[in-house]
């Protein structure tokens, strides 16, 4: 399987994010400059990782979100190519349109860095390896986690069963307590939790591990 990790200005969990879908995956694993438009044809997974995109000048990920590679990220998703935005990810994928809602900032204004409980939908294409309902930890490390959305689009995730992962309690403000979602379609995951970074047992846990063990069963 070959995949790609996208670079911008201000990437930070780039290089964990290659690790953890060599390590889990064994994929073939590009690091692809933002700049280049061209995202070649024959890949079959996409990851836009954490960080601070432009040093979240304006507003996080909205300048990335308009990137050269952006366009063929969007046409990528039209494919059915598998997609996913962890954290700063999250954000790009929300500015860009490839997802609902927004990203603002925690309600307690603080950046948060820590472990946290998420409960999973194991109803999609990146969660089957999950029980439903499953209780993991997932480390976060975000300021602007907060998710909104207005009602007729939560109403929408909610009855389209397109919450991927909640947060067992109240972490940073989002409704609904909104960890992840996914698109209509069902191939592009968004999520502020980073479960590239819970796939060693000498990192802390590996609560990740079944999310690119789903991915790889799926694409195989």
């Amino acid at each position: 399987m070959k995949a790609a990790v996208i670079q911008f200005p201000g990437s930070n969990c780039d290089r964990d994010m290659k690790v953890a879908l060599e390590q889990v995956m064994g994929a073939k694993t590009l690091l692809h400059w933002h700049g280049d438009a061209d995202l070649a044809k024959d890949i079959e997974f996409i990851a836009i990782p954490g960080g601070f995109s432009y040093g979240d000048y304006l507003r996080s990920g909205a300048m990335a979100a308009r990137s050269p590679v952006m366009k063929a990220i969007i046409a990528a998703s039209n494919r059915g190519v598998p997609i996913l935005g962890v954290c700063n990810g999250f954000q790009i994928l929300t500015e860009s349109g490839l997802l609902p809602g927004a990203l603002m900032r925690n309600a307690s204004q603080n950046f948060i860095c820590r472990d946290v409980q998420l409960r999973v939908n194991k109803d999609t294409l990146f969660t089957k390896g999950y029980a439903d309902d499953e209780i993991i930890s997932i480390p976060i490390a975000h300021h602007d986690g907060n998710y909104f959305a207005d009602e007729a689009t939560i109403k929408t995730l909610e009855d389209s069963g397109r919450i991927a992962f909640r947060y067992a309690e109240d972490v940073n403000g989002s409704i609904a307590n909104i960890a992840g979602i996914i698109n209509k379609a069902g191939n592009v995951l968004g999520m502020m939790p980073h479960p590239e970074r819970a796939v060693d047992s000498k990192h802390g846990g590996i609560d990740g591990q079944k999310l690119f063990h789903s991915l790889v069963k799926e694409l195989i």
